[in-house]
């Protein structure tokens, strides 16, 4: 291929992220050219409601598959985290990036960590999962929408309509705003694949795979797939609290979970470590301890 066209969702952190794509394919294939089409989907465009009541996941990548069906461009790049557990069957995740920075940021200009917030402070996020274990760690606490890009959800917080925000600290650090990342939250387990980058290709698209396969880390999409098959498992989605987030070292894995009630009240959460070789099913196992430990009764009352 002489030439591949990139497809992006047109805010600047999606830009970034295509961008860096685009800058890591060129390291490998000096002479390809590479252009970025930048296509607008039904979550940039629906700003006024929670994800959760409006579809999910799909609303950020499904503009994007119809580009790549009609052959309009070669490849997406999505969000990790903004991916469904189960494509149509004509496309696939042909590659996923190394992770960047997994956990969540606590951002505010007038407390330097979320556990120093006052008694009914306004607290903004648009991620269920974030909201419900913010909730079960500070019940006292408001949580207020917060949706649109990151530049918006900063200058909300600058007008004063938080007291503080939470957003993924990978986005910030990618757009150069570590300063504002007052704290790490190392304690609400992240999304699935939250702080790496898919690369979505068509299933029968043999000539693009030599590309895109040499971006493919290893150790990431281990640790992902793992997170996925929990997903999956769990029916999760946007519109479930629930949390994954697997870290692999030279002989085991680490993977913690969460499955929560919206409110916080209710929550179930585990942690399995197990040797490399048994990586296989891992999150399916992890799964069921959940449900069978009381997350079925929590997401039934959700669902």
């Amino acid at each position: 291929m002489r030439r591949i066209r990139i497809g992006t969702r047109a805010s600047r952190l999606a830009l970034w992220q295509a961008e860096f794509v685009a800058a890591e394919l060129k390291k490998f294939f000096p002479a390809l050219e590479v252009e970025l089409i930048k296509v607008s989907t039904t979550g940039d465009k629906i700003l006024d409601a929670p994800l959760a009541k409006i579809g999910g996941k799909g609303l950020f990548t499904k503009e994007l598959e119809s580009q790549l069906a009609s052959g309009s461009i070669d490849l997406a790049v999505h969000s990790l985290k903004d991916v469904p557990t189960e494509l149509p069957k004509n496309f696939q995740i042909a590659a996923i990036t190394k992770r960047a920075q997994p956990f969540d940021a606590f951002v505010s200009n007038n407390f330097q960590t979320f556990a120093s917030l006052p008694e009914n402070a306004i607290v903004g996020t648009s991620s269920l999962r974030r909201a419900a274990q913010i909730l079960s760690l500070r019940p006292d606490l408001q949580i207020k929408n917060l949706r649109g890009n990151v530049e918006t959800r900063l200058k909300k917080l600058d007008a004063g309509d938080f007291d503080a925000i939470i957003l993924a600290a990978a986005g910030l650090e990618r757009l150069g705003y570590s300063s504002r990342i007052a704290e790490l939250l190392t304690e609400i387990i992240p999304a699935a694949g939250q702080g790496a980058l898919a690369i979505e290709t068509r299933a029968d698209d043999k000539k693009i795979l030599p590309y895109v396969q040499r971006l493919n880390d290893i150790e990431t999409c281990a640790a992902i797939e793992v997170e996925r098959e929990f997903l999956t498992e769990v029916g999760g989605s946007c519109q479930i609290p629930v949390g994954v987030f697997a870290t692999l070292d030279d002989k085991q894995i680490k993977v913690r979970a969460i499955i929560s009630s919206v409110d916080g009240k209710k929550f179930v959460r585990e942690v399995e470590v197990a040797p490399l070789e048994n990586i296989y099913g891992l999150g399916k196992k992890l799964a069921a301890r959940l449900l069978n430990n009381g997350g079925k009764e929590i997401l039934h009352d959700i669902i």
